[in-house]
């Protein structure tokens, strides 16, 4: 039987990626492809990362434009959490879909099923199948098809999780009668530490080792399973991060260029993600965005500013209010331990933590924009790289090709070689 399994580990960035670092991930080359050009998404967040890859298709497309995004309801942009399990129901409501594209899940469905384990942000698992095609499993509550609820995973957000959950997803995938044909396993680590340690600390290469060693129980498992079965195995990351240096609180910069009115009237909104900024704009509002990009972009702490007519450039667009993104200010200077690439970030939501010195992804720096990815199997050339650009939208047809299923109207393209 022909399946695939895709390994994420949630913020790994692509030059941690070393013998030294990573000694199981950087021996897998020798048997993989590596794409050294891989890219994430805009903004490069995890709840996006997640649904561009569960659809194949861009923020544009699938309507998940950040972790934290603004809806138009009764007239008024609301800004909400994509991480908390209860924004897919919502959106629903809203919009009429959780979300706007078809996922692998339901495109699999009838043709041997998919389960996904995850270990980060609820919403970030649950945007793999909102619908309920599948099974997905995760610590805030499990579904199966119907979206029929089952016991959550027993295990928490950490590296101890990440080993408890992985255990579960290989028993799962190496069930003889009743393995799906795609898995998808999305370990939380080394994200998590990543937003609390400084990159390069002692303590934050422990866990990169600990990632690195979890990986490798999937990468032998997999290996034991094509004694039956012709199996793609796909190994990459969503993001990347970069050091922050200063934590900026946009909507009081906007009110000092003199933009308070539309702000207190719901007009323009801010919705932070990380070191992205996504500022939203109802049709009263949007006569003040010429002015508001061209201030924004002479601002100290903005880097790239991208406004309604170029959002195409980077997979978004302005169909449900957006109006900029703003890549906050970076640079490729070193932080305190010689790691490369630093960030200013945005203010987060109130009662989420924002941390100066430790890593934060979301904007278009290099380091952040630099997941990795490796793939290996049928239509794949061992220890071969690749150099062309690639981006998260390319695993979907890549897996649906693999399996021998249509891949109509996905933004990215399979990256086999023909055999």
């Amino acid at each position: 039987m022909r399946r695939a399994i895709t390994l994420i580990l949630d913020g790994l960035r692509r030059d941690f990626v070393t013998p030294e670092l990573t000694p199981r991930l950087a021996a897998f080359r020798d048997s993989a492809e590596w794409f050294s050009a891989h890219r994430s998404v805009a903004p490069s967040v995890t709840r996006v990362a997640s649904s561009s890859v569960a659809t194949g298709t861009y923020p544009a497309a699938h309507g998940i434009e950040g972790n934290a995004l603004a809806l138009l309801e009764a007239g008024r942009l609301t800004v909400h959490d994509v991480g908390l399990p209860e924004f897919l129901p919502h959106r629903r409501r809203v919009t009429g879909h959780a979300l706007d594209r078809p996922t692998m899940a339901e495109r699999v469905a009838d043709h041997g099923g998919t389960v996904i384990y995850s270990n980060v942000s609820p919403g970030a698992a649950y945007v793999h199948d909102p619908d309920g095609h599948g099974h997905v499993f995760h610590r805030a509550g499990s579904r199966g098809p119907g979206r029929v609820d089952l016991p959550p995973l027993p295990v928490k957000g950490n590296i101890d999780g990440d080993r408890l959950m992985t255990d579960q997803f290989l028993e799962t995938m190496l069930a003889d009668e009743t393995a799906p044909a795609y898995g998808l396993i999305w370990m939380g680590e080394p994200d998590t530490c990543q937003h609390a340690l400084p990159l390069g600390s002692p303590e934050h290469l422990e866990i990169l080792r600990a990632a690195d060693a979890n990986a490798g129980r999937v990468i032998d498992a997999v290996r034991r399973l094509r004694d039956r079965d012709d199996i793609l195995l796909a190994v990459g990351s969503d993001h990347g991060h970069q050091t922050v240096t200063a934590v900026i609180d946009v909507v009081g910069e906007l009110e000092r260029l003199g933009f308070g009115a539309a702000l207190a009237a719901g007009d323009l909104v801010v919705a932070p993600n990380g070191t992205a900024a996504l500022i939203y704009a109802t049709e009263r509002g949007r006569d003040q965005l010429p002015a508001l990009a061209d201030q924004v972009a002479e601002a100290a702490w903005a880097g790239e500013v991208v406004a309604a007519d170029r959002l195409a450039e980077i997979g978004q667009d302005d169909g449900r209010g957006l109006a900029l993104y703003v890549s906050m200010a970076a640079s490729e200077d070193e932080n305190s331990y010689g790691v490369p690439g630093l960030s200013q970030a945005v203010k987060p939501m109130a009662g989420k933590a924002d941390r100066l010195g430790c890593g934060q992804h979301g904007g278009l720096g290099r380091y952040e924009q630099s997941p990795f990815l490796m793939i290996e199997g049928d239509g794949f050339a061992a220890g071969a790289a690749r150099t062309e650009p690639t981006s998260l939208v390319d695993l979907a047809p890549t897996i649906l090709a693999h399996l021998g299923l249509p891949a109509e109207g996905l933004s990215g393209r399979a990256l086999s070689r023909p055999s």
